[in-house]
Protein backbone atom coordinates (compact mmCIF):
# COMPACT_ATOMS: atom_id res chain seq x y z
CA UNK A 1 0.00 0.00 0.00
CA UNK A 2 1.36 3.69 -1.21
CA UNK A 3 1.76 6.43 1.54
CA UNK A 4 -0.13 8.75 -1.00
CA UNK A 5 -3.75 8.14 -2.37
CA UNK A 6 -5.69 10.09 -5.03
CA UNK A 7 -6.89 13.28 -4.04
CA UNK A 8 -10.32 13.69 -2.63
CA UNK A 9 -12.75 14.14 -5.12
CA UNK A 10 -10.18 12.38 -8.25
CA UNK A 11 -10.09 8.79 -9.73
CA UNK A 12 -7.65 7.27 -10.77
CA UNK A 13 -8.16 5.44 -14.27
CA UNK A 14 -6.52 2.32 -14.42
CA UNK A 15 -7.07 -1.23 -16.58
CA UNK A 16 -9.51 -3.04 -17.70
CA UNK A 17 -11.53 -0.21 -16.43
CA UNK A 18 -9.75 2.50 -18.28
CA UNK A 19 -10.61 0.42 -21.40
CA UNK A 20 -13.96 1.58 -21.72
CA UNK A 21 -13.28 5.38 -21.04
CA UNK A 22 -11.29 5.31 -24.14
CA UNK A 23 -14.01 3.44 -25.85
CA UNK A 24 -16.45 6.06 -24.82
CA UNK A 25 -14.09 8.84 -25.49
CA UNK A 26 -13.57 7.45 -29.16
CA UNK A 27 -17.01 6.94 -29.80
CA UNK A 28 -17.99 10.83 -28.84
CA UNK A 29 -15.53 11.77 -31.03
CA UNK A 30 -15.93 9.97 -33.99
CA UNK A 31 -19.01 11.76 -35.49
CA UNK A 32 -17.01 14.81 -34.87
CA UNK A 33 -13.97 13.94 -36.95
CA UNK A 34 -16.41 12.17 -39.68
CA UNK A 35 -18.12 16.16 -39.87
CA UNK A 36 -14.77 18.39 -40.47
CA UNK A 37 -14.13 19.15 -36.57
CA UNK A 38 -10.14 19.04 -36.11
CA UNK A 39 -8.64 17.86 -33.33
CA UNK A 40 -7.48 20.79 -30.74
CA UNK A 41 -5.89 20.63 -26.84
CA UNK A 42 -4.97 23.76 -24.60
CA UNK A 43 -3.06 23.78 -21.72
CA UNK A 44 -4.70 22.53 -18.19
CA UNK A 45 -4.49 26.04 -16.62
CA UNK A 46 -4.71 29.49 -18.04
CA UNK A 47 -5.11 33.22 -16.90
CA UNK A 48 -7.91 33.30 -14.16
CA UNK A 49 -9.10 36.50 -15.53
CA UNK A 50 -9.93 34.11 -18.87
CA UNK A 51 -12.97 32.70 -16.79
CA UNK A 52 -14.22 35.11 -14.94
CA UNK A 53 -15.14 37.13 -17.89
CA UNK A 54 -15.97 34.37 -20.04
CA UNK A 55 -18.04 32.18 -17.65
CA UNK A 56 -18.91 34.69 -15.57
CA UNK A 57 -18.04 36.65 -12.17
CA UNK A 58 -21.40 35.17 -11.29
CA UNK A 59 -21.27 31.88 -11.66
CA UNK A 60 -20.85 29.02 -9.03
CA UNK A 61 -18.03 27.93 -10.74
CA UNK A 62 -16.15 31.22 -10.54
CA UNK A 63 -16.69 32.31 -7.10
CA UNK A 64 -16.54 29.04 -5.46
CA UNK A 65 -14.83 26.28 -7.50
CA UNK A 66 -12.01 27.56 -9.57
CA UNK A 67 -8.61 25.76 -8.73
CA UNK A 68 -6.51 29.07 -8.19
CA UNK A 69 -2.85 29.62 -7.81
CA UNK A 70 -0.22 32.75 -7.58
CA UNK A 71 3.18 31.81 -9.83
CA UNK A 72 5.95 32.76 -8.83
CA UNK A 73 6.47 35.46 -11.09
CA UNK A 74 3.04 37.16 -9.86
CA UNK A 75 0.73 35.91 -11.97
CA UNK A 76 -2.92 34.73 -11.40
CA UNK A 77 -3.84 31.35 -12.61
CA UNK A 78 -6.63 28.71 -12.65
CA UNK A 79 -7.04 25.06 -13.37
CA UNK A 80 -9.28 24.87 -16.23
CA UNK A 81 -12.63 24.19 -15.06
CA UNK A 82 -14.59 23.99 -18.42
CA UNK A 83 -13.56 23.67 -22.32
CA UNK A 84 -15.43 25.87 -24.42
CA UNK A 85 -13.14 29.42 -22.85
CA UNK A 86 -10.10 28.00 -23.72
CA UNK A 87 -11.09 26.81 -27.15
CA UNK A 88 -12.06 29.82 -28.23
CA UNK A 89 -8.97 31.99 -26.47
CA UNK A 90 -6.63 28.95 -28.58
CA UNK A 91 -8.53 29.94 -32.00
CA UNK A 92 -8.33 33.71 -31.68
CA UNK A 93 -5.08 33.30 -30.79
CA UNK A 94 -3.88 31.20 -33.51
CA UNK A 95 -6.33 33.43 -35.94
CA UNK A 96 -7.82 30.45 -37.01
CA UNK A 97 -11.22 32.74 -37.63
CA UNK A 98 -8.92 34.83 -40.27
CA UNK A 99 -8.29 31.46 -42.44
CA UNK A 100 -11.61 32.15 -44.79
CA UNK A 101 -12.93 29.12 -43.64
CA UNK A 102 -15.94 29.76 -41.40
CA UNK A 103 -17.23 28.29 -38.96
CA UNK A 104 -14.08 26.71 -37.14
CA UNK A 105 -15.22 23.31 -36.16
CA UNK A 106 -12.75 22.06 -33.64
CA UNK A 107 -13.04 19.09 -31.13
CA UNK A 108 -11.20 18.44 -27.75
CA UNK A 109 -10.78 15.70 -24.98
CA UNK A 110 -9.05 16.37 -21.83
CA UNK A 111 -9.17 16.90 -18.13
CA UNK A 112 -10.96 19.89 -16.02
CA UNK A 113 -11.13 20.62 -12.35
CA UNK A 114 -13.64 22.23 -9.92
CA UNK A 115 -13.98 22.43 -6.23
CA UNK A 116 -17.29 20.35 -5.54
CA UNK A 117 -18.54 18.56 -2.98
CA UNK A 118 -17.36 14.82 -4.25
CA UNK A 119 -20.33 12.00 -4.53
CA UNK A 120 -20.96 9.95 -7.75
CA UNK A 121 -21.07 11.27 -10.88
CA UNK A 122 -19.86 14.67 -9.29
CA UNK A 123 -15.64 14.67 -9.01
CA UNK A 124 -13.32 17.23 -8.90
CA UNK A 125 -11.07 16.18 -11.22
CA UNK A 126 -13.60 15.16 -14.58
CA UNK A 127 -12.88 13.77 -17.74
CA UNK A 128 -14.90 15.71 -20.91
CA UNK A 129 -14.77 15.34 -24.88
CA UNK A 130 -16.10 18.66 -26.61
CA UNK A 131 -16.69 20.49 -29.64
CA UNK A 132 -16.87 24.24 -31.02
CA UNK A 133 -18.05 25.66 -33.85
CA UNK A 134 -16.80 29.52 -34.24
CA UNK A 135 -17.72 32.03 -36.44
CA UNK A 136 -21.19 31.73 -38.15
CA UNK A 137 -24.27 32.07 -36.76
CA UNK A 138 -26.45 29.89 -38.50
CA UNK A 139 -29.46 27.18 -36.68
CA UNK A 140 -28.48 24.47 -39.05
CA UNK A 141 -25.13 24.89 -37.11
CA UNK A 142 -26.62 24.19 -33.97
CA UNK A 143 -28.79 21.57 -34.90
CA UNK A 144 -25.53 19.52 -36.54
CA UNK A 145 -24.09 19.43 -33.08
CA UNK A 146 -27.00 17.98 -30.85
CA UNK A 147 -27.53 15.41 -33.82
CA UNK A 148 -23.95 14.57 -33.49
CA UNK A 149 -24.37 13.77 -30.17
CA UNK A 150 -27.32 12.04 -30.14
CA UNK A 151 -25.69 10.20 -32.74
CA UNK A 152 -22.43 9.25 -30.57
CA UNK A 153 -24.45 8.26 -27.88
CA UNK A 154 -26.84 5.96 -29.60
CA UNK A 155 -23.34 4.30 -30.86
CA UNK A 156 -22.86 3.48 -27.29
CA UNK A 157 -26.41 1.73 -27.00
CA UNK A 158 -27.15 4.28 -24.74
CA UNK A 159 -31.36 4.79 -24.89
CA UNK A 160 -32.29 6.54 -22.01
CA UNK A 161 -31.09 9.51 -22.17
CA UNK A 162 -33.58 12.99 -23.40
CA UNK A 163 -32.64 15.88 -24.62
CA UNK A 164 -33.93 19.42 -23.06
CA UNK A 165 -33.69 22.37 -25.00
CA UNK A 166 -34.57 25.86 -24.77
CA UNK A 167 -33.52 29.43 -25.64
CA UNK A 168 -31.92 32.30 -23.79
CA UNK A 169 -32.86 35.30 -26.33
CA UNK A 170 -30.09 37.38 -27.18
CA UNK A 171 -29.10 40.66 -26.72
CA UNK A 172 -32.10 42.48 -27.90
CA UNK A 173 -34.29 40.53 -25.99
CA UNK A 174 -33.00 39.17 -22.76
CA UNK A 175 -32.48 42.75 -21.37
CA UNK A 176 -35.99 43.12 -21.23
CA UNK A 177 -36.77 39.65 -19.66
CA UNK A 178 -34.28 40.24 -17.64
CA UNK A 179 -35.91 42.89 -15.94
CA UNK A 180 -39.25 41.66 -15.69
CA UNK A 181 -37.75 38.35 -13.59
CA UNK A 182 -35.73 40.73 -11.41
CA UNK A 183 -39.07 42.53 -10.93
CA UNK A 184 -40.96 38.80 -9.46
CA UNK A 185 -37.70 37.91 -7.66
CA UNK A 186 -37.56 40.64 -5.68
CA UNK A 187 -40.08 40.19 -3.80
CA UNK A 188 -39.73 36.41 -2.50
CA UNK A 189 -37.81 35.33 0.32
CA UNK A 190 -34.67 34.64 -0.43
CA UNK A 191 -31.02 34.11 1.19
CA UNK A 192 -28.47 37.13 0.88
CA UNK A 193 -26.31 35.32 -1.77
CA UNK A 194 -29.51 34.36 -4.22
CA UNK A 195 -30.26 38.17 -3.58
CA UNK A 196 -26.73 39.10 -4.68
CA UNK A 197 -27.48 36.53 -7.77
CA UNK A 198 -30.92 38.25 -8.74
CA UNK A 199 -28.88 41.50 -9.72
CA UNK A 200 -26.09 39.93 -11.13
CA UNK A 201 -27.58 37.54 -13.22
CA UNK A 202 -31.13 37.01 -12.11
CA UNK A 203 -30.90 33.27 -14.98
CA UNK A 204 -28.75 31.70 -12.53
CA UNK A 205 -31.84 32.12 -9.84
CA UNK A 206 -34.00 29.27 -12.25
CA UNK A 207 -31.38 27.01 -12.27
CA UNK A 208 -30.98 26.82 -8.43
CA UNK A 209 -31.90 23.33 -7.47
CA UNK A 210 -32.93 23.97 -3.71
CA UNK A 211 -36.56 23.13 -3.09
CA UNK A 212 -37.61 26.18 -1.42
CA UNK A 213 -36.50 28.41 -3.89
CA UNK A 214 -37.82 26.08 -6.71
CA UNK A 215 -41.28 26.68 -4.83
CA UNK A 216 -40.86 30.00 -5.04
CA UNK A 217 -40.46 30.34 -8.91
CA UNK A 218 -44.04 28.87 -9.95
CA UNK A 219 -45.60 31.80 -11.23
CA UNK A 220 -42.06 33.78 -12.87
CA UNK A 221 -42.17 35.13 -16.01
CA UNK A 222 -40.87 32.93 -18.62
CA UNK A 223 -38.68 33.78 -21.53
CA UNK A 224 -40.91 32.50 -24.30
CA UNK A 225 -43.25 35.45 -23.69
CA UNK A 226 -40.20 37.88 -23.95
CA UNK A 227 -38.03 36.19 -27.15
CA UNK A 228 -37.92 38.77 -30.25
CA UNK A 229 -39.40 37.96 -33.40
CA UNK A 230 -35.85 37.13 -34.34
CA UNK A 231 -34.59 34.81 -31.65
CA UNK A 232 -38.31 32.89 -31.90
CA UNK A 233 -37.78 32.15 -35.69
CA UNK A 234 -33.97 31.05 -34.61
CA UNK A 235 -35.06 28.51 -32.02
CA UNK A 236 -38.25 27.48 -34.37
CA UNK A 237 -35.84 26.47 -37.14
CA UNK A 238 -33.25 24.81 -34.46
CA UNK A 239 -36.70 22.57 -33.68
CA UNK A 240 -37.41 21.81 -37.37
CA UNK A 241 -34.00 20.61 -37.94
CA UNK A 242 -33.95 18.04 -35.01
CA UNK A 243 -37.57 17.16 -36.11
CA UNK A 244 -36.85 16.35 -39.80
CA UNK A 245 -33.88 14.30 -38.49
CA UNK A 246 -35.47 11.88 -35.92
CA UNK A 247 -34.29 13.43 -32.85
CA UNK A 248 -36.63 13.65 -30.04
CA UNK A 249 -36.09 16.77 -27.32
CA UNK A 250 -38.22 18.50 -25.01
CA UNK A 251 -38.81 22.05 -24.76
CA UNK A 252 -37.37 23.12 -21.10
CA UNK A 253 -38.08 26.61 -20.80
CA UNK A 254 -36.33 26.33 -16.98
CA UNK A 255 -33.44 25.46 -19.14
CA UNK A 256 -30.55 27.92 -18.00
CA UNK A 257 -27.39 26.17 -17.76
CA UNK A 258 -24.41 26.79 -15.29
CA UNK A 259 -22.73 29.25 -17.33
CA UNK A 260 -22.83 32.87 -18.15
CA UNK A 261 -22.60 32.78 -21.88
CA UNK A 262 -24.94 31.27 -23.42
CA UNK A 263 -27.39 33.12 -25.91
CA UNK A 264 -30.15 31.86 -27.84
CA UNK A 265 -30.05 27.75 -28.26
CA UNK A 266 -29.09 26.17 -25.39
CA UNK A 267 -29.54 22.29 -24.36
CA UNK A 268 -28.84 19.37 -22.20
CA UNK A 269 -28.84 15.64 -22.62
CA UNK A 270 -29.78 13.67 -19.26
CA UNK A 271 -30.23 10.38 -17.92
CA UNK A 272 -32.66 8.84 -15.99
CA UNK A 273 -30.93 6.47 -14.54
CA UNK A 274 -27.97 8.79 -12.71
CA UNK A 275 -29.97 10.00 -10.06
CA UNK A 276 -29.21 13.36 -9.09
CA UNK A 277 -26.23 14.17 -11.31
CA UNK A 278 -28.72 13.79 -14.41
CA UNK A 279 -26.91 15.90 -16.69
CA UNK A 280 -24.31 13.94 -19.33
CA UNK A 281 -23.47 16.57 -21.39
CA UNK A 282 -24.77 20.05 -22.84
CA UNK A 283 -24.35 23.01 -24.67
CA UNK A 284 -25.12 25.66 -26.26
CA UNK A 285 -24.95 28.81 -28.23
CA UNK A 286 -22.41 32.01 -27.46
CA UNK A 287 -22.44 34.52 -29.44
CA UNK A 288 -21.01 37.28 -27.38
CA UNK A 289 -18.25 34.80 -25.63
CA UNK A 290 -15.53 36.20 -28.22
CA UNK A 291 -15.85 39.60 -27.45
CA UNK A 292 -16.21 39.14 -23.47
CA UNK A 293 -12.23 37.96 -23.69
CA UNK A 294 -10.84 40.80 -26.24
CA UNK A 295 -11.91 38.76 -28.99
CA UNK A 296 -14.36 40.90 -32.40
CA UNK A 297 -17.76 39.08 -32.85
CA UNK A 298 -17.52 35.44 -33.65
CA UNK A 299 -20.74 33.72 -33.48
CA UNK A 300 -20.72 30.11 -31.71
CA UNK A 301 -21.88 27.54 -30.27
CA UNK A 302 -20.59 24.31 -29.18
CA UNK A 303 -21.28 21.17 -26.20
CA UNK A 304 -18.63 18.98 -24.08
CA UNK A 305 -20.40 15.36 -22.95
CA UNK A 306 -18.94 14.00 -19.43
CA UNK A 307 -17.39 10.95 -20.60
CA UNK A 308 -17.21 9.63 -16.35
CA UNK A 309 -21.09 10.49 -16.50
CA UNK A 310 -21.44 8.70 -19.85
CA UNK A 311 -19.96 5.51 -18.70
CA UNK A 312 -22.13 5.45 -15.25
CA UNK A 313 -25.02 6.02 -17.50
CA UNK A 314 -23.71 2.93 -19.50
CA UNK A 315 -23.79 1.01 -16.05
CA UNK A 316 -27.25 2.28 -15.30
CA UNK A 317 -28.63 0.89 -18.49
CA UNK A 318 -26.23 -2.41 -18.44
CA UNK A 319 -24.90 -2.19 -21.74
CA UNK A 320 -21.57 -3.60 -22.24
CA UNK A 321 -19.06 -2.20 -24.72
CA UNK A 322 -17.72 -4.70 -27.29
CA UNK A 323 -13.93 -3.77 -26.53
CA UNK A 324 -11.01 -5.40 -28.73
CA UNK A 325 -9.35 -7.77 -26.88
CA UNK A 326 -5.87 -5.98 -25.74
CA UNK A 327 -4.08 -9.06 -26.46
CA UNK A 328 -4.28 -11.81 -29.28
CA UNK A 329 -1.36 -14.02 -29.09
CA UNK A 330 0.47 -14.80 -25.92
CA UNK A 331 3.96 -16.16 -26.33
CA UNK A 332 5.27 -18.63 -23.69
CA UNK A 333 9.08 -20.18 -23.91
CA UNK A 334 10.67 -23.27 -22.33
CA UNK A 335 14.25 -22.13 -22.68
CA UNK A 336 16.84 -19.45 -23.41
CA UNK A 337 17.09 -20.20 -27.22
CA UNK A 338 13.16 -19.96 -27.37
CA UNK A 339 12.90 -16.81 -25.26
CA UNK A 340 14.95 -15.04 -28.08
CA UNK A 341 13.41 -17.41 -30.91
CA UNK A 342 9.40 -15.92 -29.27
CA UNK A 343 10.44 -13.07 -28.60
CA UNK A 344 11.41 -12.13 -32.45
CA UNK A 345 8.14 -13.76 -33.76
CA UNK A 346 6.28 -11.80 -31.01
CA UNK A 347 7.43 -8.52 -32.12
CA UNK A 348 7.13 -9.24 -35.78
CA UNK A 349 3.49 -9.83 -35.26
CA UNK A 350 3.42 -6.55 -33.51
CA UNK A 351 5.15 -5.06 -36.64
CA UNK A 352 2.49 -6.53 -38.52
CA UNK A 353 -0.48 -5.07 -36.80
CA UNK A 354 -1.53 -8.59 -34.53
CA UNK A 355 -1.96 -7.67 -30.53
CA UNK A 356 0.58 -9.71 -28.70
CA UNK A 357 2.55 -10.29 -25.48
CA UNK A 358 4.90 -12.31 -23.89
CA UNK A 359 5.96 -14.34 -20.67
CA UNK A 360 8.41 -12.29 -19.04
CA UNK A 361 10.27 -13.01 -16.40
CA UNK A 362 11.21 -16.57 -17.40
CA UNK A 363 8.45 -18.17 -15.05
CA UNK A 364 7.81 -22.31 -16.06
CA UNK A 365 4.79 -23.52 -18.08
CA UNK A 366 2.54 -23.20 -15.30
CA UNK A 367 2.58 -20.25 -14.10
CA UNK A 368 2.95 -18.51 -17.87
CA UNK A 369 -0.06 -20.78 -19.44
CA UNK A 370 -2.47 -18.85 -15.77
CA UNK A 371 -0.74 -15.66 -17.64
CA UNK A 372 -1.98 -16.56 -20.99
CA UNK A 373 -5.62 -16.93 -19.80
CA UNK A 374 -5.50 -14.28 -17.64
CA UNK A 375 -4.44 -11.76 -20.92
CA UNK A 376 -7.49 -12.65 -22.89
CA UNK A 377 -5.07 -14.05 -25.72
CA UNK A 378 -7.27 -15.94 -28.39
CA UNK A 379 -3.64 -18.03 -29.27
CA UNK A 380 -1.12 -19.23 -27.16
CA UNK A 381 2.84 -20.26 -28.66
CA UNK A 382 4.59 -22.25 -26.80
CA UNK A 383 8.30 -23.54 -27.73
CA UNK A 384 10.96 -25.53 -25.96
CA UNK A 385 14.33 -26.88 -27.73
CA UNK A 386 12.40 -29.98 -28.70
CA UNK A 387 10.31 -27.64 -30.93
CA UNK A 388 13.06 -25.49 -32.30
CA UNK A 389 14.97 -28.50 -33.12
CA UNK A 390 11.95 -29.99 -34.79
CA UNK A 391 11.42 -26.59 -36.52
CA UNK A 392 7.86 -26.09 -35.07
CA UNK A 393 6.26 -23.76 -32.60
CA UNK A 394 3.03 -25.46 -30.72
CA UNK A 395 -0.03 -23.30 -30.94
CA UNK A 396 -2.77 -23.28 -28.76
CA UNK A 397 -6.27 -22.42 -29.54
CA UNK A 398 -7.29 -21.05 -26.12
CA UNK A 399 -10.98 -21.32 -26.99
CA UNK A 400 -11.33 -25.11 -28.65
CA UNK A 401 -8.28 -25.86 -26.70
CA UNK A 402 -6.92 -27.72 -29.73
CA UNK A 403 -2.94 -27.58 -29.82
CA UNK A 404 -1.38 -28.05 -33.38
CA UNK A 405 2.44 -28.16 -34.06
CA UNK A 406 2.80 -24.88 -37.12
CA UNK A 407 6.12 -24.65 -39.01
CA UNK A 408 8.29 -21.77 -37.37
CA UNK A 409 8.65 -20.03 -40.58
CA UNK A 410 4.62 -20.69 -41.09
CA UNK A 411 4.08 -19.17 -37.29
CA UNK A 412 3.33 -15.67 -38.12
CA UNK A 413 1.09 -16.18 -41.85
CA UNK A 414 -1.26 -18.57 -39.95
CA UNK A 415 -2.00 -16.50 -37.00
CA UNK A 416 -2.53 -13.68 -39.80
CA UNK A 417 -4.88 -16.03 -41.35
CA UNK A 418 -6.54 -17.02 -38.44
CA UNK A 419 -7.15 -13.48 -36.54
CA UNK A 420 -8.61 -13.02 -40.05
Amino acid sequence: MSTFQAPKGTYDLTPPDSATYLAVREAISAPLRDSGYGYIETPGFEDVNLFARGVGESTDIVTKEMYTLTTKGGSQLALRPEGTASVLRAALEANLHKAGNLPVKLWYSGSYYRYERPQKGRYRHFSQVGAEAIGTEDPVLDAELIILADQAYRSLGLRRFRILLNSLGDKECRPVYREALQGFLRDLDLDEETRRRIEINPLRVLDDKRAEVQKQLTGAPKLRDHLCDACKAYHEEVRALLTSAGVAFEDDEKLVRGLDYYTRTTFEFVHDGLGAQSAVGGGGRYDGLSEMIGGPALPSVGWALGVDRTVLALEAEGVELDLPATTSVYAVPLGEEARRFLFGIVTELRRSGVAADFAFGGRGLKGAMKSANRSGARYTLVAGERDLAEGVVQLKDMESGEQTAVPSAEVVAELAKRLG
